[in-house]
């Protein structure tokens, strides 16, 4: 089905709240692109506004007389052979091409603020579709119209197909954006937007489920000449059975998701006795997020890298690869950082990865964006095809930063079924470009999921070099129910090494203060030199685990002596500070005319039981201070002399440290109210300080000791209990109250972000009492079970 133009319907939705519940409008209609001019130099396809338009000369006649932008190469239907849609008299004429619909968005956080961006560029009209957690969402404010589809939990939200279709006819929205996650890869929501007469803005429902079935692709891929992984592909889902599939393949072993993508459902098993166990939680997993608990097991690749090819297909057969992709870092086999175009491949391999997965696409008729990824063995220098996203990655801004494309808008033209924008010798490669996917997650806490506010959020710039694509504002939460992404940042440069450069400046202006997030990871993982130098792989992490967390390094005497000035500054009374006024210099003195004297007491995040760093802070007139760092564990004091130090913001210090002028971000974070004080740093003020080279040192103002006290006794009884890491939501209880358990045995499974957490006892010992039960939402710290280990 193509999509129609009517002016009218509306168009656009965005995931959301029940359709029987409120709407919003939010801004007049847009008008909606109907035509194309040559003289506008309409820009159909270029991603940057600011691309330079060429002439073009008829070759015989002079008729094709045009102005027309380089990347908007649409055939001439004419024997002049330019890349215009239509030549007549020396005007470029659309009647040839479909126009683009109003439409639909579905989907939440910054996959949907980035359709949006183009649906606005085109005047298209977007409605968004939202949970009720997310009614104040970014994605909601920047859409025409918002639908409350229903409560939080994506099953009873973004995964009603019944609700986004009732938004859909209620809206008269004529097709459907997907995005990425949810929905996005689901053959019967597909199907039933086409009974409703919705367009479904991807490929067709057979592709979908071809490629959706990974034992099914794989075949199809062996028959189109794609070379695949070793492994077992079929039906037979009994567990013993593939265990011995599995000791025939040989361990290590990966067990898949039939139908899964992102690491859900995803494990890798190294021996044979962990094999049941792994598969077990794989199929939960994989029920959970897809709703199909069938795996496969292949053989696990030791030095792999993931590379993908970005692949693109029209309803005219017509099918192109926009390059390739290198995803290998990754965390919980889930994408970290990515790059285009792959570092260290020979040009050679470049086109053989580009022509298989052009085959690969044109086996299942593939139309719209798609994603052939492939596994390479780096001891081998051979590729395997390893499975097929039908749908727009959550990395393919490098591609558009590398090609200087919109995909998204490549989406709509495919949808509206007009011929691909570029054929294949026409499609460029411009430098190289990085993606850093910013997550709301611990990375030193084997990167846990967090969840919170957005107290605090500082981003870099954008420019033409340098992309923030963004999904959240400050004041926003980061909620258990969905994905942990808050953001990505692009970076593009003429070489690897200047887009690496780019990416690093912007991650060290990137602050965010509220819940822990992978920003300083990132940082450190740019700058290493293995990853500098390309030599990626998929176990990168692992292998170079000591250098990319480095122990904790005590704050330096001026750091801490600009947090206790931060503190002293902030805690005096405002006053009226006129220069006639005798409160201009009170503030600096006691009653008495004893010099203002206050002692700061810090300690660092994760070191709750050490001393704290005591600093001095004497006020010698207005603005201007002597400061003095005691020594730990017998260094020396550090003074520092008639220091000048002024707020310039709530969260900015002006100081002057040894003739040293600073500015310095400090955002304070108070502990919730219900909390009681401990010496854990969640239950205490935490000062973050962003200081040298973007890093981030975060520091915590102890409790006073009577505060401390108070919560004694529930310290002591919480050392025998297994709590909860985190918000989550407990998926299974493994014992009950008077058990016995062993060392490292299972006692809890939980879920937070469509991740699961599997708690063991760190010791031998008997179940006291078990205080959750499965489907109970829990809080981060609370106890699950107690156990008596002595």
């Amino acid at each position: 089905m193509s999509l129609s133009y009517s002016r009218d319907k509306p168009t656009v939705v965005h995931n959301g709240h029940a359709p029987d519940s409120h709407v919003r409008q939010f801004a007049p209609p847009l008008t909606t692109l109907s035509s194309i001019t040559a003289n506008a130099s309409h820009k159909a396809s270029s991603f940057s506004d600011s691309q330079e338009d060429f002439d073009l000369q008829h070759s015989s006649a002079g008729r094709c007389d045009a102005s027309v932008d380089v990347n908007t190469k649409l055939r001439c239907n004419c024997k002049c052979n330019f890349s215009i849609s239509e030549c007549l008299d020396g005007k470029v004429q659309p009647a040839s091409l479909s126009p683009l619909p109003f439409k639909t968005v579905w989907n939440r956080g910054e996959i949907a603020c980035r359709v949006i961006r183009t649906a606005r560029k085109l005047g298209v009209k977007t409605v968004a579709v939202y949970s009720e957690v997310d009614e104040n969402a970014m994605h909601v404010k920047m859409a025409d119209e918002a639908y409350c589809i229903g409560p939080a939990p994506s099953a009873e939200s973004y995964l009603r197909v019944d609700k986004i279709i009732d938004v859909c006819k209620r809206s008269g929205a004529q097709a459907v954006h997907p995005g990425y996650g949810f929905l996005s890869e689901n053959a019967t929501f597909a199907k039933e937007l086409a009974k409703a007469g919705i367009v479904f803005i991807g490929p067709p429902v057979q592709a979908i489920i071809s490629m959706g079935s990974k034992s099914e692709s794989k075949d199809i891929m062996t028959n189109a000449g794609v070379p695949c992984v070793p492994g077992y592909h079929g039906t037979n889902q009994d567990p013993s059975f593939l265990l011995e599939q599995a000791e025939k393949i040989t361990f290590p072993v990966l067990i898949k998701a039939v139908m899964g993508g992102g690491g859900k459902g995803m494990k890798v098993v190294h021996k044979r006795e962990d094999f049941l166990d792994a598969l077990e939680s794989a199929k939960r997993e994989a029920m959970k997020s897809f709703s199909d608990d069938r795996v496969l097991v292949e053989k696990y690749i030791v030095r792999p890298r993931h590379v993908e090819v970005q692949v693109f297909g029209d309803q005219h057969g017509n099918v192109v690869s926009l390059w390739e992709r290198d995803c290998s870092v990754q965390r919980r086999h889930q994408k970290i950082i990515e790059e285009a175009p792959a570092p260290g491949l020979s040009e050679e391999t470049r086109a053989d990865l580009g022509a298989k997965a052009v085959a690969a696409a044109k086996a299942v008729k593939y139309e719209g964006a798609g994603t052939v990824e492939f596994i390479y063995d780096n001891d081998t220098s051979k590729f395997y095809f390893m499975e097929m996203n039908t749908r727009l990655q959550v990395e393919h801004p490098v591609t558009e930063m590398i090609t200087k494309q919109d995909l998204v808008q490549w989406q709509l033209e495919v949808a509206s079924g007009n011929p691909l924008p570029l054929q294949q010798d026409e499609i460029p490669r411009v430098g190289h470009a990085f993606e850093a996917r910013i997550y709301a997650e611990n990375p030193r806490n084997n990167f846990l999921p967090d969840v919170g506010p957005l107290l605090y959020l500082s981003t870099p710039e954008p420019s033409e070099n340098l992309r923030i694509e963004e999904g959240f504002k400050a004041g926003s939460r980061i909620e258990v129910f969905y994905d942990p992404l808050i953001s990505k940042v692009v970076a593009h440069g003429r070489d690897r090494t200047e887009a690496l450069r780019v990416l690093r400046k912007a991650l060290e202006e990137y602050h965010v203060v509220g819940l822990s997030t992978n920003v300083q990871f990132l940082r450190t993982l740019a700058a290493n030199e293995d990853f500098i130098e390309g030599s990626v792989e998929t176990a990168f992490i692992d292998k170079h685990f000591d250098a990319l967390f480095p122990p904790i390094s005590a704050p330096e005497p001026e750091l801490l002596a600009q947090a206790a000035l931060f503190v002293a500054l902030r805690d005096q009374p405002e006053a009226d500070n006129s220069a006639n006024s005798p409160w201009a210099s009170l503030y600096a003195r006691r009653f008495g005319s004893d010099v203002y004297h206050r002692i700061v007491q810090l300690n660092l995040e994760h070191g709750e039981e050490a001393k704290p760093f005591q600093v001095h802070v004497y006020s010698t007139g207005v603005g201007r201070f002597d400061v003095e760092v005691e020594g730990v564990d017998g260094a020396p004091n550090t003074k520092f002399s008639s220091v000048t130090a002024s707020l310039a913001s709530p969260t900015q210090l002006s100081s002057t440290i040894r003739n040293q002028k600073r500015i310095t971000t400090i955002v304070s974070q108070r502990p919730p109210p219900d909390v009681p004080a401990s010496h854990a740093p969640n239950t205490a003020e935490r000062m973050h300080i962003f200081h040298s080279e973007g890093q981030k040192t975060t520091l915590v103002i102890p409790p006073p000791k009577w505060l401390l006290s108070l919560g004694g006794e529930v310290l002591d009884a919480a050392k025998k209990g297994i709590r909860a890491p985190m918000p989550s939501v407990v998926v299974e209880v493994k014992v009950n109250a008077g058990d016995k358990v062993k060392k490292g045995q299972v006692i809890v499974v939980l879920e937070s972000m469509k991740t699961e957490t599997v708690l063991r006892a760190e010791k031998d010992g008997v179940v006291v009492s078990v205080g959750c039960k499965k489907g109970e939402m829990v809080p981060e710290g609370k106890e699950l079970v107690e156990i008596d280990t002595e």
